[in-house]
């Protein structure tokens, strides 16, 4: 796989952004087996950080690469900050950075399949709301979307820790107008949930994981607006990089109908 550190300047945040980018290759060298023929235009997955990290974290935490490396498949990894991907209340448009510019921005750099069918999101804690947000949003751009040990319920304010409501109040705003708005998932479940061509959706998490018990909402919650849901539960796992790799590297074979 070929690997870049992409800097450009984002005139939705009116800043110098970074962005990571996996490619693949026609021949990976030893130890790595390439996937797909070099004249494929690859698929492309949006991999969306966590809370407390960035667009590095996924290269230096999991092999994604080497996941990758299998399938004809290039993987873009943003950095949104504390964002949870949104439209900040006070500061930045990431919601518009993420779900607009910068899929414009990454197929004018580089030859990449523009097809809904190609295309995919998934994410971790923050970065799973991320992900289902643009498959719940813009459901006829993803074939599927996954969220692993995701905060898929920030609506349900009354978990937010005392001291983090301020932050929370500065991305979303009134935190009691969160329920029901775009910004809900459960509401986007319902919005969209009848329409003809949506995302199939993978949804994980581990039973010791402080975000489990959002995952058991979230789940049935889907089901019954009508989506196409696949669900794992980790018996004992916490929210940690070892279940996050393990996850990776199941969800891109099943995406791509590989399992």
């Amino acid at each position: 796989m070929a690997f870049l550190q992409v800097e450009f300047f984002s005139k939705t945040l009116g800043v110098a952004s970074t962005v990571n980018v996996i490619l693949p290759e026609a021949d990976m060298g030893i130890g790595v087996t390439a996937g797909g023929k070099e004249e494929t235009l690859p698929k492309v997955l949006y991999l969306l950080h966590g809370y407390s990290d960035d667009h590095s974290i996924w290269m230096r935490r999991t092999s994604v690469e080497r996941y990758a490396a299998e399938y004809p498949l290039a993987v873009v990894m943003p950095a949104v900050n504390h964002s949870f991907y949104c439209n900040e209340a006070e500061g930045e448009r990431y919601w518009d950075y993420v779900s607009e510019e910068l899929p414009q921005v990454m197929h004018k750099f580089f030859r990449l399949s523009d097809r809904p069918e190609d295309t995919f999101a998934a994410g971790l804690s923050m970065g799973g709301y991320g992900a289902l947000k643009l498959g719940l949003t813009h459901p006829d751009r993803f074939a599927a979307v996954g969220s692993f040990s995701g905060a898929v319920d920030v609506a349900d304010t009354a978990r937010f820790k005392a001291d983090l409501r301020r932050e929370k109040e500065r991305v979303f705003g009134d935190l009691e107008k969160i329920a029901g708005s775009d910004l809900d998932l459960f509401h986007l479940l319902k919005v969209h949930g009848g329409d003809a061509k949506k995302p199939k959706l993978y949804v994980s998490c581990g039973t010791a994981d402080f975000l489990y018990w959002a995952h058991q909402k979230f789940v049935p919650a889907a089901e019954e607006a009508g989506w196409d849901v696949t669900h794992h539960e980790k018996p004992g796992a916490t929210h940690e990089w070892g279940f996050w790799d393990e996850q990776i590297r199941y969800f891109i074979p099943w995406m791509l109908g590989d399992k």
